[in-house]
């Protein structure tokens, strides 16, 4: 593959890989694993991979994703759960190229075009003009991460512990800030009547990047106090991060960054209210917009 351009339609590049990767997958993946494994097989450098826009994401996976959108446009993924990308039917048979990635962009752009001018209707498609912008489907979620980074340290801690216990922990408990010694609360994960675990947490409200050194003195903190941590941010891990928390030998430490922590709530039911939407399914009109 070409060496990706940067633009507008610089999402549309990562159509053919997205399809490539859920079908090398079983048809079916979340979000995070369909971006590893594309900038993995493509092996993308840090300078593409490790970007982040206005809001503090991850600007690669804010472009897949908009790809991913497209194909949920176009029938080729299906949207029916959230927080699983996942082949339909037609994507299964469905190779697409560049130029065919394109042309499902520019037909959409065209669709979006004529609606606005036939009805000036705030209901055709988007298209993002610039990086920052976030698919329909993610603004929420967007808006949920940015509550949590709103909140104070403490009580970012407290709802951890919070979704914690909603996710199976017992024993939840929040350290006095003054005496954490670099641990913000521990659990215990209750693995059968007879196997538990006594875990550790950390909770920071990070915009960017979680370093390799933050997981490892974490770890330090973890000696002789818990078996496993869990390290949780509204931010992103890199991958000197990730390496550092699975390195063999030491305590193991499990990383939830912004988008699975906001996945968490979503499962859990905490601090959201489920809401019913419907969305304009443009592919049933087009089939009525051709002229006798």
């Amino acid at each position: 593959m070409s060496k990706p351009k940067k633009g507008q339609t610089e999402f549309v590049q990562w159509m053919e890989p997205l399809l490539d990767c859920l079908r090398a997958l079983g048809g079916s993946a979340r979000p995070k694993e369909v971006s590893n494994w594309i900038a993995r097989e493509l092996r993308l450098p840090p300078e593409i991979t490790e970007v982040t826009i206005k809001s503090g994401a991850n600007r690669f996976h804010n472009q897949v994703q908009w790809a991913r959108q497209y194909l949920v446009w176009e029938g080729l993924l299906d949207d029916s759960k959230r927080g699983i990308w996942a082949l339909s039917p037609l994507g299964w048979k469905t190779r697409i190229d560049d130029d065919a990635a394109r042309t499902i962009f520019l037909n959409r752009v065209r669709a979006s075009q004529s609606l606005r001018k036939q009805h000036a209707s705030s209901d055709a498609l988007p298209v993002p003009e610039t990086a920052d912008t976030a698919p329909p489907e993610e603004s929420q979620e967007l808006d949920l991460l940015d509550v949590l980074k709103g909140l104070p340290p403490y009580g970012f801690e407290l709802i951890c512990g919070r979704l914690l216990r909603e996710h199976g922990f017992e024993d939840v408990e929040v350290t006095q800030r003054s005496r954490d010694g670099g641990i913000d609360g521990y659990g215990l994960l209750r693995l059968s009547p007879f196997v538990s675990l006594r875990v550790a947490f950390q909770a920071k409200r990070f915009k960017d990047v979680v370093s390799r050194s933050s997981v490892g003195e974490f770890r330090n903190a973890l000696l002789g106090r818990a078996e496993k941590g869990v390290f949780i941010t509204t931010g992103r891990f890199t991958t000197d991060a990730e390496s550092e928390a699975s390195r063999d030998g030491v305590v193991p430490i499990e990383l939830i960054d912004g988008e699975q922590l906001v996945q968490l709530f979503q499962d859990a039911g905490i601090g959201v209210k489920p809401k019913t939407i419907y969305e304009i399914d443009h592919a049933f009109f087009d089939q009525f917009r051709h002229e006798p």
